[in-house]
């Protein structure tokens, strides 16, 4: 019987159990993948926390947003993001719910076709944190030519971010641990450590200046720099960062008051697998667990060092 990982409480992830039950048939415009691999995001746990309400009727919660795996079955009139479905296709599906599976039936609409270049792995770790990286590009209107300082460079979105950025002729300048800079340059970014001195280090880098900036850690030093680099506030783009909105800076993401970037996430799934199919991004994939183990994993992501994306294989 498939196997799918529930939360029947809000909490931590103690509260995350595994139930065994059918997977249900694809009905029209649907289709049914065997996942292989599930990613893991920050958002996950925030889902069943309870911060974010305590509805019972939600309860048992399914949850994961993203998977690849292969079809296993189509129904009828099922078109994916790039045309047909076909069974045996390799995929990524997002965004969906109850990813945390072994097996899942979902819109045809969650479903682009996955790189042949790229593992079941590391494609299940690319669309949340690339959607989000391309939203923080276009709202800080990054392109070719232009200087892009990301703030939090080598997280998930941060280093999306660099290399999307870097493949459409932008320069990066980006925040980071002096542990991860040599890993950073080997992707074409400068990088610079964050903490006191950064503006100053930040002009050095980019004796140019600074055209845009984005802010992938919400913290008052990345706010702060960046205000003091771009050219106008709502250059100054943060995916974390809600409270400081009314110093003119663009939010985006899921927080109050921020852009959603619906449609631009939507077309930004094609844009991303032809960036890992013509090898221009890669999705660094930190560690994987067994589905049995998706609490330590949670706890590991948790963390906020795990140093790429933690991935459940069933």
């Amino acid at each position: 019987m498939p196997t799918q990982i529930v939360a029947t409480a809000f909490g931590g992830p103690e509260v995350l159990t595994a139930v065994h039950e059918a997977v249900p048939a694809p009905g029209p415009g649907e289709v049914t993948v065997e996942v292989r691999a599930a990613g893991m995001n920050p958002v996950d746990h925030k889902m069943y926390s309870g911060t974010r309400g305590q509805d019972g009727s939600t309860l048992p919660m399914p949850v994961g947003m993203e998977v690849s795996g292969v079809v296993t079955a189509v129904g009828e009139g099922a078109r994916g993001r790039a045309g047909a479905i076909s069974v045996g296709d390799e995929v990524i599906a997002f965004r969906i719910s109850g990813g945390y599976a072994d097996a899942v039936t979902v819109p045809a609409g969650a479903i682009t076709p996955k790189p042949s270049n790229i593992s079941f792995e590391a494609a299940a770790g690319l669309m949340l944190t690339g959607a989000a990286a391309v939203h923080g590009l276009i709202a800080g209107g990054v392109i070719g030519g232009t200087t892009v300082l990301v703030h939090g460079v080598s997280g998930g979105v941060g280093l999306t971010a660099a290399q999307v950025a870097i493949a459409d002729g932008a320069t990066v300048v980006g925040t980071a641990s002096e542990r991860h800079h040599e890993a950073l340059r080997g992707y074409g970014v400068t990088p610079v450590t964050y903490g006191d001195g950064l503006l100053e280090r930040v002009r050095d880098a980019a004796p140019g200046g600074i055209d845009a900036a984005l802010d992938c850690v919400g913290t008052d030093e990345a706010v702060d720099v960046s205000l003091a680099l771009v050219p106008v506030p709502r250059l100054a783009v943060s995916i974390a960062a809600f409270d400081r909105a009314g110093d003119g800076i663009t939010t985006v993401g899921g927080g109050p008051g921020a852009d959603p970037g619906v449609e631009i996430k939507d077309s930004a799934r094609l844009r991303l697998t032809a960036l890992v199919a013509d090898g221009k991004l890669e999705v660094v994939v930190a560690k994987t667990f067994p589905l049995s183990e998706a609490a330590d994993a949670t706890r590991l992501l948790a963390g906020g060092h795990a140093g790429g994306k933690v991935v459940l294989v069933p």
